[in-house]
């Protein structure tokens, strides 16, 4: 490897202090020690208690949205949204295949079909412009639903994915869904704290979901939410993640096939201090983005992913797009083996074997992007530091 990127590895252990910097770790201090212990002292730490309410309360403030349903993880939370807004078994669901696998995955568990639409260069995801393009080929409407004119299913939502925090062409998006009568579901597992036209992500679908994985801006060791103006839709949303139960003092009663998603107690206790501190994580994730724009500008035909003039991203992971004259693997196997734990993007979805059949339109700039897209170290620095 030259003397450019043996520099830039350096720098990089050099700004976090360490020989071997990880991909992105959770931030923690006192706070989380306290509410955590609070839950603990209280016994409530399983799906109810205080925390779980205050959370999903100041989760939805934050976000803007009039609810949220806070689960087990991203995942169930995506699966949850599309179920509540009607997608059925043998629907086809739109979605970028250049996501992680969860996306395709929720709409599966519905005995759904991914139908797997390309990104576009400037936002890393879902291509309105290609999309239409698209639909007007292989669509009809009929009695106000759109049809695939290949298979004859319906296709029912349209599940866009802000990757790694960065915010779609959400006007042009939702144009899109107006005009073949699809509902905006969006996946904003990696976008809490991006904003689109100063309008945050995730309040812009029908229903959206977050996730908190342990390796999320915030944590709650594993969790997510459902994100709804739609209040009906919230209480539904509630009612399915948790069994299904009608509530009452000791009877148990099902009214339908649930699900045993909702967050537990404890866990929304770690999310609420760490909720409590997003404003200043994203200000230090700002900062980590100026830095490694300085770093970049070293690196020949490399370029830094930056946020797009109508979005402020939070810059969950820092993304480099490497030029042609780089085999990528030559970039990773260097870099991992120095200490600085980097990774490429996802496979396409739509190379996945049990994905390899499902409809797609035009997928070149997903197929030109797997070989070009590597993320680095992406932790904030101390937040704390000026």
């Amino acid at each position: 490897m030259n003397e450019q990127w043996i520099q830039f590895a350096n720098e990089i252990k050099k700004m976090y202090g360490k020989d071997v910097v990880p991909l992105h770790e959770p931030t923690f201090d006192e706070k989380e020690i306290e509410y955590v212990t609070e839950c603990i002292k209280t016994g409530w730490v399983s799906s109810v208690g205080s925390y779980v309410t205050r959370f999903e309360e100041e989760l939805a403030k934050f976000v803007g949205a009039k609810r949220a349903v806070a689960v087990v993880n991203g995942t169930a939370a995506l699966h949850i949204a599309l179920k509540i807004v009607g997608v059925e078994e043998n629907d086809e669901v739109l979605m970028p295949s250049l996501t992680f696998v969860a996306t395709a995955n929720a709409a599966s568990y519905l005995g759904a079909i991914p139908h797997f639409v390309d990104v576009s260069y400037e936002t890393l995801g879902m291509d309105p412009i290609k999309l239409n393009k698209h639909l007007e080929e292989i669509g009809v409407l009929r009695n106000g639903k759109l049809y695939n004119k290949q298979t004859g299913r319906r296709i029912a939502a349209v599940v866009p994915m802000h990757t790694f925090g960065h915010p779609v062409d959400l006007d042009r998006l939702l144009e899109v869904c107006d005009k073949f009568n699809l509902v905006l579901v969006e996946d904003a597992a990696e976008s809490l704290g991006s904003y689109y036209k100063g309008r945050h992500t995730g309040s812009f679908g029908k229903v959206s979901a977050i996730s908190f994985n342990g390796n999320k801006i915030i944590t709650t060791g594993g969790g997510g939410a459902i994100i709804t103006n739609d209040e009906h839709l919230a209480d539904y949303a509630k009612h399915l993640t948790t069994t299904a139960k009608i509530p009452h003092l000791w009877e148990y009663v099902h009214d339908e096939i649930g699900y045993n998603y909702r967050m537990p107690n404890i866990n929304a206790a770690l999310g609420l201090a760490q909720l409590e501190k997003l404003p200043q994580l994203i200000e230090n994730k700002r900062k980590l983005t100026l830095k490694y724009d300085k770093l970049v500008s070293n690196l020949d035909d490399v370029k830094l992913i930056m946020e797009n003039i109508n979005s402020k991203s939070n810059y969950w992971l820092q993304t480099l797009i490497l030029g042609n004259s780089y085999d990528i693997n030559d970039v990773l196997n260097y870099l991992n083996n120095n200490g600085i734990i980097s990774r490429p993007v996802w496979t396409p979805i739509h190379k996945l074997s049990m994905y390899i059949n499902c409809p797609k339109a035009d997928l070149s700039i997903t197929e030109s992007l797997k070989n070009k897209l590597l993320n680095i170290p992406s932790t904030p620095l101390n937040f704390k530091e000026s």
